[in-house]
């Protein structure tokens, strides 16, 4: 960042990378320990994890709604809203007594935080992006998320072997995290009075995007319920092996973020999510025939591989975003439609766990198998969908967000 940091878009870009490296904080309490803590202290099998999807990612259906009555607010203080949300319900996670309808309730609120900063962060990021750079300017903004991933997992490893704090410690420390980042988010400055967007759009020119969004959230389950579940449940995995994997992606992510954005912006969204697709593909199969394929600890060194793979891969979303950005026929209709497209995915995320629950568990020992096997059908639905990708090359001027 050069001596312009001081002037008003360079001091707007740089709260917003800071509060991106909060919300790296709080990502990696969540995706580090969230599935050992609910096998471990609520004792959960997979039908109970499975349903516990419903109300996880109900606020992404409702997203579109909530952002619609937060829209005079503007997207700068929306997110601030979002991440006090998350932190409240990062907080209490860690000090409810165990009970599955208190977990319900506080898993609920967070993700509602979690689900109202998702669109608003990629249309922010955006917004400080000229034409062109588009995918570099989200993956700057996901590599300083990666790097607080990094280093976060890494203290989160130490904590849980050498000092064994509890899951009440961790959660409130990520709470901390998201209050810092919705400090980090007021700080932001408004520079110019744009359109105030709309509530809610719904146009037919969008509709590929929408159906992407559809297999994403599809897609998407595999990674958030089931694939972090076979190595808890079925490869009894502990903590701090979860946290290792987590670090692990995390510093791949320092590489692979950027350098799928500038992938993005060099080769175009139809490539990479195409490609995405076909890597999803053999990590599913690697997924369900790695232990029909080799012994114990091998096949466990596989699942881990696939997970990596699998979670790396999850960054590939800049591509859909991006895409609406260069779909969208007024800049207007960016941040609505980017939460709609939130909302269509979750009307998936939020039945097809059940599903794959009641699949997995009718299937017995080997249930997971044909879950994952569904999971590679996906992957060649979401690569057919790819090759339909028409974008002509669109020259605009950059939009600044809109907050209060």
């Amino acid at each position: 960042m050069t001596t312009g940091i001081f002037r008003s878009i360079d001091r707007n870009y740089f709260f917003f990378l800071l509060s991106t490296a909060f919300i790296g904080i709080g990502q990696s309490v969540d995706g580090a320990t969230l599935n050992n803590y609910l096998k471990e202290n609520l004792g959960m099998m997979i039908l109970q994890r499975s349903a516990l999807e419903f109300p996880r990612e109900l606020p992404g259906l409702l997203v579109v709604i909530v952002i619609g009555l937060l829209a005079s607010l503007g997207d700068i203080r929306t997110t601030v809203v979002a991440n006090i949300l998350s932190a409240v319900g990062m907080f209490s996670l860690g000090i409810i007594p165990s009970e599955y309808s208190l977990v319900v309730l506080t898993i609920f609120i967070y993700n509602m935080g979690t689900h109202i900063y998702l669109p608003m962060s990629n249309s922010i990021g955006m917004s400080f992006a000229t034409s062109g750079e588009l995918g570099q300017k989200l993956g700057q903004m996901n590599a300083v998320n990666t790097v607080a991933l990094v280093l976060s997992s890494a203290v989160l490893w130490a904590l849980f072997r050498f000092v064994h704090i509890s899951y009440t410690t961790s959660f409130t420390i990520g709470a901390l995290a998201f209050l810092l980042a919705a400090v980090c988010l007021f700080f932001i400055k408004q520079t110019r009075q744009i359109k105030e967007p709309s509530r809610f759009i719904f146009r037919k020119e969008y509709g590929l995007y929408y159906w992407l969004c559809v297999l994403y959230g599809a897609r998407k389950q595999i990674f958030i319920t089931f694939g972090p579940w076979v190595l808890v449940d079925v490869f009894h995995q502990e903590v701090t092996t979860m946290t290792v994997l987590f670090f692990i992606i995390s510093v791949t992510g320092i590489v692979v973020k950027p350098w799928i954005g500038h992938m993005i912006d060099k080769l175009g969204e139809k490539v990479i999510l195409a490609g995405e697709a076909v890597a999803f593909f053999f990590v599913c199969l690697g997924y369900a025939f790695a232990a029909d394929l080799f012994n114990p600890s091998l096949a466990l060194l596989v699942i881990c591989t696939c997970y990596v793979l699998d979670q790396s891969m999850s960054s590939v979303s800049m591509a859909r975003a991006t895409y609406m950005k260069k779909l969208a026929l007024v800049p207007e209709d960016v941040s609505p439609s980017l939460s709609l497209g939130i909302s269509i995915d979750h009307i998936v995320t939020m039945f097809l766990p059940i599903v794959g629950g009641l699949v997995w568990y009718n299937g017995g020992p080997n249930g997971y198998k044909y879950v994952f096997i569904g999971g590679a059908v996906i992957a060649l639905l979401n690569f057919v969908s790819a090759q339909f990708i028409r974008l002509e090359q669109q020259e605009s001027s950059p939009t600044i967000c809109s907050g209060k």
